[in-house]
């Protein structure tokens, strides 16, 4: 059974800030399902964007959802503004949560190619 976006969220939340980062949700989705996107943004006009990883290389019976890079962390930060646009308009369930990390950490499990 998969965890809740709203719990996923307020516990990545709750990491990245406890870790000295600062994590906040700029848009908040579906409580049960919604997709959820991260943006990393490492204060230096640089951040990547991850989002939900496709299901051939998440783990359906793992109750921890996995996710990928869809827009790499050397990208200025406009291109991470900009694909979110394209994924807000797409769905407009979706949560959004923004973290600054000069170290650029995600906090998030991200899924390895097989």
């Amino acid at each position: 059974m998969r965890l809740k976006s709203a719990i996923l969220v307020s516990a990545l939340i709750r990491r990245a800030n406890g870790a000295g980062a600062f994590a906040a949700v700029r848009r908040r989705g579906a409580e049960e399902a919604g997709a959820v996107f991260v943006k990393i943004a490492t204060l230096d006009g640089k951040a990547a964007l991850y989002g939900p990883a496709p299901p051939s290389l998440d783990d359906e019976d793992s109750p921890e959802r996995r996710f990928v890079a869809i827009v790499p962390a050397d990208r200025p930060e406009a291109e991470a503004e900009e694909r979110m646009g394209k994924e807000l308009r797409f769905d407009p369930d979706l949560w959004f949560v923004e973290i600054e990390d000069r170290a650029g950490r995600s906090f998030l499990d991200i899924a390895q190619q097989r």
